[in-house]
């Protein structure tokens, strides 16, 4: 710890967003960055902590004390070796980790202002990118077995890169026409820029990684010519709503906006009838997650009329601390995006009863505030009417109330299941340690056979 008296001289300082009025007109990252200076001095205020629960928290295990400090007394170099001995593309996760580690933050506990560690770590990785730290791994040893990726989503992008640095010789399949799974077609540019994805993508086929696209996988057994098979497809089926008038034309789910805009922006051109747009239009967002605040800022950058945003759930407790999960857990508190900055109704409590209509197309919702008791059999609590039912106006629905876990049939022995389409959805940084565990699975099994 090269200042231990930093975290009581210096405050915590994030980058920020680019101001509303600039950054709503295009669908560029919104995220700032520090200047070289100020990122040392944040990387500064990490304590060393002897119990590093930033290290326990972070699903990949990186240590960021380590690469804290490297940063910190300039060794970019050795910050980036350091971060990516347990993160592979640690540009993904700096830029949309929710950073569980940062939650769990002695500093957090302490004073409500933990490092930042995400921002260190993008800032790190680019640092490493445009230094030409991050080449090509050319003298890789081939051990002459073959392993079959399907899906080029984060769980499965981690394992074949750890799989083929191990000296195996990967294929990855791919169901759409580029890699990257919910990275490239569901979160927006926005938040991750798909040049970020072409750039690691490039990367790893240099280092000769095999993608085959528009490949849709339906059984195992189309790969009976590899060694081992790793599944990582994801959880492809969205939770749907069966209220009355769901087949209206304006009422769709919330990745068929996300990945046909993200695909509008990589030059692909939809017909009139095809495009889904929010332009002009009264928008509503059912689901309060993070797929929902992406519509919000889509929504915007489409040119809505105005935003809605309903949940079922009640609404999170407001503050940094949460009474149910205290430190150092992930506190489920009130987020406010950087989409809800934007503009946004954003209410709680509020179940969906039927999709208005005329002649066809979707006019308006309606809804019912709600109130949730405790069951007395215990278990889930029960949902009671509260308020009287009432509509708001919507020509374009948006349904972002998650995805539903895959269920795989009993697989073969060389066959193994990672990510998303094992532990259901959850975060990227979830997935891709899913997928290296994965990959030491997958090695462990071959080295036997």
């Amino acid at each position: 710890m090269g200042n231990p008296k930093a975290f009581l001289e210096i405050y915590r300082q994030e980058a920020g967003y680019r101001p509303i009025h600039d950054r709503i007109h295009d669908f560029g990252e919104v995220e700032q960055t520090l200047s070289t200076r100020e990122r040392k001095l944040q990387a500064s205020r990490c304590m060393d902590c002897g119990v590093p629960f930033c290290h326990w928290a972070c699903p990949l295990g990186n240590k960021a004390p380590e690469w804290n400090d490297a940063l910190y007394k300039g060794d970019w170099e050795q910050a980036y070796r350091l971060l990516n001995s347990t993160n592979p593309f640690p540009e993904f996760t700096g830029r949309i980790c929710p950073a569980l580690c940062e939650k769990a933050c002695v500093l957090n506990r302490f004073n409500h202002e933990p490092t930042t560690n995400r921002e260190d770590e993008a800032a790190i990785v680019e640092a490493a990118f445009r230094e030409g730290y991050i080449q090509p791994h050319t003298d890789i040893v081939r051990n002459g077995k073959k392993v079959a990726v399907i899906g080029a989503g984060p769980a499965g992008l981690a394992a074949a890169n750890d799989l083929n640095l191990m000296g195996y010789q990967v294929t990855v399949f791919e169901k759409n026409e580029a890699a990257g799974g919910l990275l490239r077609y569901g979160i927006p540019n926005f938040k991750l820029n798909k040049a970020i994805i072409n750039r690691r993508i490039a990367l790893l086929e240099a280092e000769g990684i095999e993608f085959r696209y528009n490949s849709e996988y339906s059984d195992y057994s189309e790969y009976s010519d590899y060694d081992a098979i790793v599944i990582a497809t994801g959880t492809p089926t969205a939770r749907d709503l069966k209220a009355p008038g769901r087949e209206l034309e304006g009422v769709h789910f919330a990745l068929e906006l996300l990945s046909q805009q993200n695909r509008v922006l990589a030059g692909m051109e939809f017909s009139k009838d095809e495009r889904i747009t929010a332009k002009g239009k009264d928008v509503l967002v059912i689901g309060g997650g993070d797929t929902g605040s992406d519509c919000i800022g889509t929504a915007h950058r489409q040119g809505c009329k105005s935003v809605t945003q309903i949940e079922i759930m009640p609404k999170p407790v407001e503050g940094p601390e949460d009474p149910q999960n205290p430190w150092p857990n992930w506190p489920r508190t009130l987020k406010t995006t950087s989409s809800h900055e934007e503009g946004c109704t954003r209410r709680w409590n509020v179940n969906t009863l039927e999709f208005l209509g005329e002649n066809g197309k979707l006019t308006g919702v309606k809804v019912q505030e709600i109130d949730w008791r405790p069951n007395p059999d215990g278990g889930r609590p029960i949902m009671v009417e509260k308020g009287e039912p009432e509509i708001i106006k919507a020509e374009l629905v948006l349904l972002a109330m998650g995805f539903l876990k895959p269920e795989h049939p009993e697989y073969p022995a060389n066959v193994f299941v990672c990510g998303d389409a094992l532990n259901g959805a959850s975060l990227v940084v979830r997935a891709m340690a899913s997928g290296r565990q994965t990959a030491q699975k997958v090695a462990a099994f071959l080295q036997c056979g």
